[in-house]
């Protein structure tokens, strides 16, 4: 691997001393040694005030000695299974045999800056951008009483249009453009089908006609234009049997001009495969429902269609398929194709599932989910609340499902009276949890059947999975401005675990840490009332915000953090934490980058740790 020169002289021309302690170590012993002295010191300098910062760089200054510090830890590396410190003696010392990439350079070469007091995180990302346009802010300690509210204001309004123009780079399924758009789509896929508007209308119809097989292929080569590499992927998920599906209503939604999913990536992503992840179910095909079951449900579930994780709240799985197949689903080892009959347990199993709430006097709380379990017949959907309802513990009945994106026809006014007549004010509540993923996928459609539920009493929230195709600048806040117009609240942000079939989806934590820091922060408080989690594998859902929940504890050559995520239990049980490597900063930026992002807007996640 070549290393430019340029960039080693710009890593140690931001901590000349760090070098220089590295160089005149013997060994890396020698070395650790030091550098905690160092850092011990330099700490101490910025304590006592010997060293001059910015009031709000300095906690990021302490934070980054402190990360230091642990990427040479003993300890550290001897959990991680590697040396951090091993490859950075190295590189100081000319030692040809490391090989370390731009990535490892660059978290570095930030790292040092951050230690020696010069992130420059005060100014921030957004103040150079407006001051670029001629707006600076304004000292309000100079001026009081109205002149300051008026002054205040005024600025306001100028940072509301920047961030504004960032937002409307992401329209909506509700602007006019897009609905004349889908309409003209809509057409077009009637058309093929020789359906009417009766059928459009009538979500029997589009689980009739799903995209899913050789047919739906040839289809989906007439309706829209397709590149390549996308045909070959789904013509090896068809060939291999990989679940792949599309409803018709989904497509709609695709831009119809174009294969470069320059405007609807967001759109297509969900649904159409990468070849790395169409190759890598391919090779563990025969072994999946072990290979790719990352969470170990296996171990989590007392009885079959069961999965426990939590002390008041388990998971049931009546259904363990879609109308619609999301390439990125956490539970690909065990989801059949779309809509197949094989999808469906037996009235036994389900019967047995549900006769072992009745035995869990802690079940205060049930996820409904799968698959998705909208897409069941409402006599079953009824037989299932019967019997949940029917469990004096169960205060609240929470149905996990993508119906409202993927197939809105489906929310009838029938099944939307069916749940409501479950609801018991003062005794028992039942909600909706759909996954949006982009503003372009709340469309008036979705918007009607949310509205079909929320008055009956039945609130829907939302859970957006945070993939790379969701994670530019200023996109969730336009997806959470457009949630809340169709009545949607957001509910969490899920930050999905590193199954190596999602490679393409992955998005470093440090990314969500600043959206919410930066971009989040500036929506009005409701439109962004959701808490970001991370799923730790085989140990469950952990919050982002809180530091005390993980330690960055290493960094692989690759420039991968490497964290140490600890469990839900922490403070009830002592139970192992999980070793994370992350999605390398670097690698995203140039991801980025190629897809036209100005990733210098992007440099403050560098110092998210």
């Amino acid at each position: 691997m070549q290393i430019q020169e340029k960039q080693i002289n710009e890593l140690w021309a931001a901590m000349p001393e760090i070098r220089e302690i590295l160089s005149e170590s013997k060994n890396e012993k020698e070395a650790r040694k030091k550098l905690f002295n160092y850092c011990k010191d330099l700490e101490w300098d910025y304590r006592e005030g010997k060293k001059s910062l910015h009031k709000l760089d300095y906690s990021t200054t302490l934070e980054a000695i402190k990360v230091f510090t642990n990427l040479i830890s003993l300890r550290n590396e001897q959990i991680a299974g590697f040396s951090t410190l091993k490859h950075l003696w190295g590189l100081a010392n000319d030692n040809s045999e490391v090989k370390v990439s731009e990535s490892f350079l660059e978290e570095f070469r930030h790292l040092f800056l951050a230690m020696a007091g010069k992130a420059n995180i005060a100014r921030g990302w957004l103040g150079p951008i407006l001051e670029k346009d001629g707006i600076k802010m304004i000292d309000f300690q100079k001026i009081k009483g109205r002149e300051a509210g008026k002054a205040r204001s005024a600025y306001l309004d100028s940072l509301y249009n920047k961030v504004n123009s960032y937002i409307n780079r992401y329209p909506t399924g509700l602007d006019k453009s897009l609905i004349d758009q889908r309409s003209k789509n809509t057409e077009k896929i009637m058309q093929y089908f020789s359906a009417s508007e009766d059928d459009w209308y009538d979500y029997n119809w589009h689980i009739k006609n799903i995209f899913k097989d050789k047919d739906g292929l040839n289809a989906l080569k007439e309706l829209i234009p397709m590149t390549d590499d996308d045909i070959q992927a789904i013509e090896i998920s068809l060939e291999q049997g990989i679940p792949f599906g599309i409803t018709p209503y989904y497509l709609s939604l695709f831009d119809f001009n174009r294969d470069d999913r320059k405007y609807d990536y967001q759109v297509r992503s969900q649904v159409i495969p990468p070849m790395h992840y169409v190759k890598l179910m391919e090779e563990h095909r025969q072994e999946r429902n072990y290979y790719f079951d990352f969470m170990g449900e296996h171990d989590t579930s007392p009885e079959e269609l069961i999965t426990r994780r939590y002390p008041m709240i388990s998971i049931l799985k009546p259904y363990d398929t879609c109308p619609q197949i999301c390439v990125y689903c956490q539970r690909n080892w065990e989801i059949t194709g779309p809509m197949l009959p094989e999808g469906m347990p037996t009235k036994e199993k389900i019967d047995k599932a549900l006769s072992w709430f009745s035995n869990h006097p802690a079940m205060r709380d049930v996820l409904v989910t799968g698959g998705d379990p909208l897409a069941l017949d409402d006599e079953l959907i009824k037989y299932i609340m019967d019997k949940l309802c029917s469990f004096e513990q169960v205060i609240n009945i929470r149905w996990g499902s993508r119906i409202f994106v993927t197939l809105p026809q489906r929310i009838t006014h029938k099944l939307a009276d069916l749940l409501s007549s479950y609801v018991e004010p003062g005794k028992r509540n039942v909600a909706m949890v759909t996954h949006i993923e982009s503003a372009a996928e709340v469309t008036p459609d979705l918007a009607e059947a949310v509205t079909k539920m929320r008055n009956r009493g039945i609130y829907v929230y939302n859970q957006l999975v945070y993939t790379l195709e969701t994670s530019r600048r200023f996109q969730n806040a336009s997806t959470r401005i457009a949630m809340k117009k169709a009545g949607v609240d957001p509910y969490y942000t899920f930050y999905p675990k590193g199954k190596d079939e999602h490679k393409d989806y992955l998005v470093p934590v440090a990314r969500l840490w600043q959206e919410r820091k930066e971009e989040a922060r500036l929506l009005p408080g409701i439109f962004r009332t959701d808490e970001p989690v991370f799923n730790v594998p085989r140990l469950g859902k952990n919050h982002v915000r809180a530091w005390q929940d993980r330690e960055l504890i290493a960094l692989t050559p690759e420039g991968q953090r490497v964290y140490l995520w600890h469990p839900w239990e922490k403070g009830i049980a002592p139970v192992e934490p999980y070793v994370y490597r992350d999605i390398a900063i670097k690698d995203y930026l140039n991801e980025l980058k190629r897809r036209g992002e100005n990733i210098e807007e992007y440099d403050s996640i560098w110092y998210y740790y």
